[in-house]
């Protein structure tokens, strides 16, 4: 009876063992690799102090600016396209223009996982500003825009020009002061939901 209940554990361990090397390990769950881009497509330029209402165009977002003078001078925006697999993003959904901000002391983040596509300006730095932010979408998933944001160095808004890293597009801005004040702008990586 003692080898009895030795060998029935010993037969199963042994059917167990013999089933785990005849069978595949189960695979690990498997992402496919996805390649997201970021490709400058348009630029256009306007009077700062005009009070135009500047949006990128369909399925565009912001991605640089630069800017030369007073609110008198002129300010030239940056859009590109971003492709996932060499595949466009299929459509974007906008959300509302923000809240009027005081050009001398604005700070503007748009919403999580949104990109700034729009910017209206009026007046000088006692002008007020707002912003337009959109959500990306790729085959029904939403990309992502809050992958390590960072802020640029502080640059003079009378005569600068800034774009965003490689991957990256425009998710903030700040200004302090007069055209002779400083501006960041905060830039975050694209990445595909999921």
């Amino acid at each position: 009876m003692n080898v009895y209940k030795k060998a029935l554990p010993v037969a199963i361990a042994t059917a167990a063992l013999a089933t785990l090397t005849a069978a595949p390990a189960s695979a690990a769950p498997t992402t496919l690799a996805v390649t997201v881009k970021v490709q400058l497509k348009t630029t256009s330029t306007v009077k700062e102090s005009a009070g135009v209402w500047f949006t990128c165009p369909t399925n565009q977002v912001l991605t640089g600016r630069s800017h030369s003078g007073d609110e008198n001078g002129y300010t030239t925006y940056y859009c590109s396209s971003i492709t996932v697999n060499d595949q466009p993003v299929q459509h974007v959904v906008l959300g509302l223009w923000s809240g009027p901000l005081k050009e001398s002391r604005s700070h503007y983040v748009a919403p999580n996982d949104q990109a700034i596509v729009g910017r209206w300006h009026s007046g000088d730095e006692n002008g007020s500003t707002k912003y337009l932010a959109g959500m990306f979408f790729w085959q029904g998933q939403q990309l992502r825009f809050s992958s390590a944001p960072t802020w640029s160095g502080a640059l003079k808004e009378s005569k600068h020009s800034w774009q965003a890293g490689n991957g990256q597009v425009m998710i903030g801005r700040q200004h302090q002061g007069d055209e002779n004040g400083t501006t960041k702008y905060l830039s975050a990586l694209v990445t595909l939901a999921g």
